[in-house]
């Protein structure tokens, strides 16, 4: 194993590190970027802004000639067994969690210096896409259809949509778009439109994609740590697979996935700012 993994740092690195400092720290940055990720967007109970924002999204896509995702998505569902979505579904639900976890703990027993600078990074690229967030909800792809209270065709199709039973996915006249809700129809890890999530997760949070900010993250820590070829190869995938599983869910656009790396790079840019005297202060003196 040890000709896969980077040598670590010395321990004189790990001054002012403390594991449960760190898990306090993890702890209390993800309960607040839930708190206000779910103050705003679907919180406010009006689809209109973010339908509106999505109708704009769409419109600057199509003018790159790269709104690419219903035709993607479509193929991709058309392939046997349906391409074996429930997969991505159960991808989309873990992998942002565990990759991330598994970066952020072995980074700090192997780099404890790199780990600074780099959890910072983490934290204040969530804390910039909290900003986001607040500022311009953005319906999913996967809701554009959906007749039901966060659905897209409340507002293009109101009737459509009032005649449409509870509860359900797609109703006649609520098809300008061609999106597949994937968790909903087909299952998966969870659904974050269903009874028990809705009331409590901003349906609206879109723009930026923290997937691919976490796995974009994930990679820039991992791949340091790893030797063999095949695992940086693996490492080098991971925001890319991330990004086809948010397409082909239909959870983002693929332009969510740039606002993601914009906030890693404000991150970065502001976790080198900050962290620069922690570090020096932490740094053993010479003899």
């Amino acid at each position: 194993m040890t000709d896969v993994l980077a040598d670590a740092e010395p321990e004189d690195d790990r001054v002012g590190l403390r594991w449960w400092k760190e898990v306090v720290l993890a702890a209390v940055v993800y309960a607040v970027y839930s708190i206000v990720r779910n103050q705003f967007g679907s919180a406010g109970g009006d689809p209109r802004p973010a339908f509106g924002h999505a109708k704009d999204i769409i419109a600057i896509e199509d003018a790159l000639h790269l709104y690419v995702e219903p035709s993607v998505q479509q193929w991709y569902l058309g392939l046997p067994a349906h391409g074996v979505i429930r997969l991505w579904n159960v991808y989309y639900g873990i992998a942002h969690f565990l990759v991330t976890f598994v970066a952020l703990v072995w980074m700090f027993r192997r780099h404890p210096l790199r780990h600074r600078v780099m959890r910072n990074t983490l934290a204040l690229t969530t804390a910039v896409a909290m900003i986001g967030f607040a500022a311009y909800s953005l319906m999913p792809p996967r809701l554009l259809d959906d007749p039901g209270q966060y659905g897209g065709c409340q507002v293009y199709a109101p009737e459509a949509a009032r005649a449409a039973p509870p509860g359900s996915l797609t109703a006649p006249g609520c098809d300008e778009f061609g999106f597949v809700d994937t968790i909903a129809t087909y299952g998966g890890w969870i659904s974050f439109g269903n009874e028990g999530m809705k009331e409590v997760s901003n349906q609206y949070a879109a723009m930026p994609s923290m997937h691919i900010g976490w796995a974009t993250w994930s990679a820039l820590v991992l791949f340091p740590l790893v030797r063999r070829r095949w695992a940086k190869v693996l490492v080098v995938a991971y925001p890319l697979l991330t990004l086809v599983c948010i397409v082909v869910t239909a959870n983002h656009y693929w332009i969510d996935g740039v606002g993601g790396l914009v906030c890693l790079g404000v991150g970065y840019s502001l976790a080198r700012v900050l962290t620069r005297p922690v570090n020096q202060a932490s740094a053993p003196a010479s003899a």
